[in-house]
Protein backbone atom coordinates (compact mmCIF):
# COMPACT_ATOMS: atom_id res chain seq x y z
CA UNK A 1 0.00 0.00 0.00
CA UNK A 2 1.32 3.66 -0.80
CA UNK A 3 0.79 6.53 1.68
CA UNK A 4 2.96 9.46 2.37
CA UNK A 5 5.56 9.19 4.50
CA UNK A 6 4.63 12.34 6.46
CA UNK A 7 1.32 10.33 7.22
CA UNK A 8 3.15 7.08 8.92
CA UNK A 9 6.80 8.73 10.39
CA UNK A 10 6.87 7.77 13.66
CA UNK A 11 4.12 6.41 14.57
CA UNK A 12 4.24 4.17 17.39
CA UNK A 13 1.16 1.74 15.65
CA UNK A 14 -0.61 1.58 12.08
CA UNK A 15 -3.67 0.95 11.04
CA UNK A 16 -5.55 0.17 8.07
CA UNK A 17 -9.58 0.23 7.77
CA UNK A 18 -10.66 -1.53 4.66
CA UNK A 19 -13.98 -0.59 2.75
CA UNK A 20 -15.73 -3.93 4.55
CA UNK A 21 -14.96 -2.75 7.72
CA UNK A 22 -11.88 -5.57 7.94
CA UNK A 23 -8.43 -4.28 10.13
CA UNK A 24 -5.96 -5.98 9.14
CA UNK A 25 -2.16 -6.56 10.21
CA UNK A 26 -0.06 -3.90 8.89
CA UNK A 27 3.56 -2.87 9.03
CA UNK A 28 6.04 -0.31 7.67
CA UNK A 29 8.02 -1.99 5.11
CA UNK A 30 9.83 1.30 4.57
CA UNK A 31 9.83 5.18 3.84
CA UNK A 32 11.70 7.76 2.58
CA UNK A 33 10.79 11.53 3.85
CA UNK A 34 12.99 12.96 0.88
CA UNK A 35 10.17 12.57 -1.40
CA UNK A 36 7.17 12.23 1.24
CA UNK A 37 6.63 8.24 -0.01
CA UNK A 38 5.87 5.19 2.10
CA UNK A 39 5.16 1.56 1.99
CA UNK A 40 2.99 -0.62 4.03
CA UNK A 41 2.31 -4.08 3.82
CA UNK A 42 -1.18 -5.06 4.40
CA UNK A 43 -1.98 -8.73 5.68
CA UNK A 44 -5.30 -8.89 3.64
CA UNK A 45 -6.47 -11.42 0.98
CA UNK A 46 -8.63 -10.98 -1.78
CA UNK A 47 -7.68 -7.36 -2.25
CA UNK A 48 -8.43 -5.52 -5.10
CA UNK A 49 -5.22 -3.23 -6.87
CA UNK A 50 -5.69 0.19 -8.42
CA UNK A 51 -4.20 0.59 -11.64
CA UNK A 52 -1.04 3.29 -11.36
CA UNK A 53 -0.92 5.11 -14.88
CA UNK A 54 2.28 7.10 -16.14
CA UNK A 55 2.86 10.56 -14.97
CA UNK A 56 4.71 11.39 -17.64
CA UNK A 57 1.81 10.70 -19.82
CA UNK A 58 -0.19 13.72 -18.03
CA UNK A 59 -0.97 17.07 -19.24
CA UNK A 60 -2.40 20.10 -18.16
CA UNK A 61 -6.19 20.35 -18.28
CA UNK A 62 -6.74 16.94 -18.02
CA UNK A 63 -9.80 16.04 -15.50
CA UNK A 64 -7.84 15.03 -11.78
CA UNK A 65 -10.08 13.17 -9.18
CA UNK A 66 -8.63 13.56 -5.65
CA UNK A 67 -9.83 10.19 -2.80
CA UNK A 68 -9.62 10.79 0.54
CA UNK A 69 -10.77 11.39 4.17
CA UNK A 70 -10.44 15.20 4.60
CA UNK A 71 -11.14 15.87 8.01
CA UNK A 72 -12.31 12.19 8.84
CA UNK A 73 -15.59 12.42 6.34
CA UNK A 74 -14.92 9.00 5.00
CA UNK A 75 -14.19 8.29 0.63
CA UNK A 76 -14.47 11.73 -0.44
CA UNK A 77 -13.81 12.42 -3.78
CA UNK A 78 -13.36 15.75 -5.51
CA UNK A 79 -12.30 16.69 -9.40
CA UNK A 80 -10.55 19.22 -10.74
CA UNK A 81 -8.06 19.48 -13.43
CA UNK A 82 -4.58 19.28 -13.64
CA UNK A 83 -2.98 22.72 -13.34
CA UNK A 84 0.71 21.85 -14.08
CA UNK A 85 3.31 19.33 -14.27
CA UNK A 86 7.09 18.46 -13.64
CA UNK A 87 6.52 21.27 -10.72
CA UNK A 88 9.11 20.90 -7.43
CA UNK A 89 8.37 21.72 -3.53
CA UNK A 90 10.73 21.19 -0.36
CA UNK A 91 10.05 18.43 1.88
CA UNK A 92 9.79 18.61 5.46
CA UNK A 93 13.52 17.33 5.14
CA UNK A 94 14.52 20.24 2.96
CA UNK A 95 15.11 18.57 -0.03
CA UNK A 96 13.62 19.38 -2.97
CA UNK A 97 11.32 16.81 -4.74
CA UNK A 98 10.90 17.34 -8.40
CA UNK A 99 8.25 16.01 -10.83
CA UNK A 100 5.04 17.32 -8.68
CA UNK A 101 1.64 17.54 -10.17
CA UNK A 102 -0.35 20.78 -9.10
CA UNK A 103 -3.83 20.27 -9.55
CA UNK A 104 -6.94 22.65 -8.18
CA UNK A 105 -8.97 19.28 -6.70
CA UNK A 106 -9.56 19.88 -3.28
CA UNK A 107 -7.56 18.86 -1.13
CA UNK A 108 -7.46 18.98 3.44
CA UNK A 109 -5.95 17.28 5.94
CA UNK A 110 -6.93 13.47 5.67
CA UNK A 111 -6.60 13.61 1.68
CA UNK A 112 -2.81 12.72 2.43
CA UNK A 113 -1.70 9.69 0.79
CA UNK A 114 -4.79 9.41 -0.97
CA UNK A 115 -4.80 8.89 -4.72
CA UNK A 116 -5.00 11.16 -7.78
CA UNK A 117 -6.55 9.83 -10.61
CA UNK A 118 -7.49 10.81 -14.32
CA UNK A 119 -10.63 9.50 -16.19
CA UNK A 120 -9.53 6.19 -17.03
CA UNK A 121 -9.46 5.50 -13.08
CA UNK A 122 -5.47 5.35 -13.22
CA UNK A 123 -3.64 5.96 -10.09
CA UNK A 124 -1.34 9.26 -11.88
CA UNK A 125 -0.29 10.90 -8.16
CA UNK A 126 -0.15 10.35 -4.54
CA UNK A 127 -1.69 13.31 -2.86
CA UNK A 128 0.62 15.18 -0.46
CA UNK A 129 0.45 18.80 0.40
CA UNK A 130 -1.68 22.00 0.32
CA UNK A 131 -0.36 25.10 -0.58
CA UNK A 132 -1.48 27.59 2.45
CA UNK A 133 -3.55 30.14 2.51
CA UNK A 134 -3.84 29.76 -1.42
CA UNK A 135 -6.76 28.42 -3.01
CA UNK A 136 -7.00 25.50 -5.76
CA UNK A 137 -3.21 24.91 -5.86
CA UNK A 138 -2.86 21.18 -4.56
CA UNK A 139 -0.04 18.93 -5.25
CA UNK A 140 0.59 15.31 -5.45
CA UNK A 141 3.89 13.39 -5.93
CA UNK A 142 3.93 11.75 -9.27
CA UNK A 143 2.93 8.16 -9.83
CA UNK A 144 6.34 7.55 -12.16
CA UNK A 145 8.63 8.91 -8.91
CA UNK A 146 6.24 6.99 -6.19
CA UNK A 147 6.76 3.69 -8.28
CA UNK A 148 10.38 4.07 -8.52
CA UNK A 149 10.82 4.85 -4.49
CA UNK A 150 8.13 1.84 -3.69
CA UNK A 151 10.76 -0.28 -5.83
CA UNK A 152 13.83 0.19 -3.23
CA UNK A 153 11.38 0.30 -0.35
CA UNK A 154 10.33 -2.89 -1.24
CA UNK A 155 14.12 -4.37 -2.11
CA UNK A 156 15.36 -2.58 0.68
CA UNK A 157 13.65 -1.04 2.68
CA UNK A 158 14.96 2.57 2.06
CA UNK A 159 16.33 4.67 -0.91
CA UNK A 160 19.95 5.29 -1.08
CA UNK A 161 21.61 8.63 -1.53
CA UNK A 162 24.90 10.08 -1.43
CA UNK A 163 26.19 12.19 0.71
CA UNK A 164 29.09 14.80 0.88
CA UNK A 165 28.62 17.52 3.74
CA UNK A 166 28.79 20.55 3.05
CA UNK A 167 26.03 23.34 3.27
CA UNK A 168 25.84 26.21 1.01
CA UNK A 169 23.28 28.39 -1.07
CA UNK A 170 22.66 29.30 -4.25
CA UNK A 171 24.88 32.73 -5.27
CA UNK A 172 24.69 34.13 -8.60
CA UNK A 173 28.35 34.74 -10.77
CA UNK A 174 29.51 37.82 -11.99
CA UNK A 175 29.78 38.09 -15.38
CA UNK A 176 32.80 38.34 -15.88
CA UNK A 177 33.50 35.30 -14.03
CA UNK A 178 31.62 33.43 -16.42
CA UNK A 179 33.27 35.25 -19.25
CA UNK A 180 36.61 34.31 -17.78
CA UNK A 181 36.23 30.85 -17.01
CA UNK A 182 33.84 30.00 -20.10
CA UNK A 183 31.26 28.60 -17.43
CA UNK A 184 28.00 27.74 -18.78
CA UNK A 185 25.53 28.56 -16.04
CA UNK A 186 25.03 32.01 -14.14
CA UNK A 187 25.11 30.66 -10.48
CA UNK A 188 26.56 28.85 -8.61
CA UNK A 189 26.97 26.57 -5.08
CA UNK A 190 28.57 28.94 -2.37
CA UNK A 191 29.84 26.74 0.34
CA UNK A 192 29.27 28.34 3.66
CA UNK A 193 30.06 25.14 6.38
CA UNK A 194 31.88 21.67 6.01
CA UNK A 195 31.33 19.27 8.25
CA UNK A 196 34.36 17.58 10.26
CA UNK A 197 35.23 14.29 8.82
CA UNK A 198 33.02 14.75 5.86
CA UNK A 199 34.13 13.97 2.14
CA UNK A 200 34.24 17.45 1.33
CA UNK A 201 36.79 17.97 4.63
CA UNK A 202 38.81 14.87 3.29
CA UNK A 203 38.74 16.09 -0.49
CA UNK A 204 40.28 20.09 1.13
CA UNK A 205 36.72 21.83 0.55
CA UNK A 206 36.38 25.12 2.49
CA UNK A 207 34.42 27.62 3.31
CA UNK A 208 34.19 30.58 0.73
CA UNK A 209 34.56 28.27 -2.30
CA UNK A 210 32.13 27.76 -4.87
CA UNK A 211 31.13 24.89 -6.44
CA UNK A 212 30.32 25.56 -10.15
CA UNK A 213 30.82 21.23 -11.44
CA UNK A 214 29.87 17.93 -9.94
CA UNK A 215 31.20 14.63 -11.86
CA UNK A 216 31.30 17.05 -15.28
CA UNK A 217 27.91 18.17 -14.52
CA UNK A 218 27.31 22.15 -14.19
CA UNK A 219 25.95 22.65 -10.22
CA UNK A 220 23.85 26.03 -10.61
CA UNK A 221 22.99 25.89 -7.13
CA UNK A 222 22.19 23.72 -4.11
CA UNK A 223 19.16 22.30 -5.52
CA UNK A 224 21.25 21.25 -8.72
CA UNK A 225 23.76 19.09 -6.59
CA UNK A 226 21.02 17.05 -4.36
CA UNK A 227 19.79 15.97 -7.53
CA UNK A 228 23.23 14.72 -8.66
CA UNK A 229 24.07 12.91 -5.21
CA UNK A 230 22.45 9.82 -6.43
CA UNK A 231 22.90 6.33 -5.37
CA UNK A 232 25.11 6.13 -8.12
CA UNK A 233 27.72 8.55 -7.10
CA UNK A 234 28.26 6.40 -3.43
CA UNK A 235 32.11 5.51 -3.12
CA UNK A 236 32.69 6.51 -6.75
CA UNK A 237 35.53 9.12 -7.12
CA UNK A 238 34.01 12.41 -9.01
CA UNK A 239 35.66 15.31 -9.96
CA UNK A 240 34.74 18.64 -8.83
CA UNK A 241 35.42 22.39 -10.40
CA UNK A 242 35.84 25.04 -7.36
CA UNK A 243 36.44 28.54 -7.98
CA UNK A 244 38.50 29.92 -4.32
CA UNK A 245 39.29 33.45 -4.56
CA UNK A 246 41.00 33.85 -8.01
CA UNK A 247 42.16 30.64 -8.70
CA UNK A 248 39.79 27.53 -10.48
CA UNK A 249 40.47 24.53 -8.94
CA UNK A 250 40.23 20.75 -9.82
CA UNK A 251 39.24 18.29 -7.00
CA UNK A 252 38.13 14.80 -6.52
CA UNK A 253 35.77 14.01 -4.00
CA UNK A 254 34.46 10.54 -2.93
CA UNK A 255 30.92 10.78 -1.75
CA UNK A 256 29.44 8.47 1.03
CA UNK A 257 26.18 6.72 2.10
CA UNK A 258 23.95 9.17 3.50
CA UNK A 259 22.19 6.23 5.81
CA UNK A 260 26.04 6.17 6.87
CA UNK A 261 26.20 9.29 7.87
CA UNK A 262 22.89 9.91 9.82
CA UNK A 263 23.46 6.20 11.90
CA UNK A 264 26.70 8.04 13.00
CA UNK A 265 25.24 11.35 13.74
Amino acid sequence: MLTNSHVVHGASKIEVVLSDGRRPDTHLVGEDPETDVAVLRVYAPNLKAARLGESKQVKVGQLAVAIGNPFGFQCTVTAGVVSAVGRSFRADSGRLVDDVIQTDAALNPGNSGGPLVNSRGEVIGVNTAVILPAQGICLAIAIDTAKYVAGWLIKDGRVRRSYVGIGGQTVPLHRRIIRYYNLTIESGLLVLSVEPNSPAARTGLQEGDLLVDFDGKPVSGIDSLVKLLTESTIGKKCPLTVLRRTEKLSLEIVPEDSARQRRET
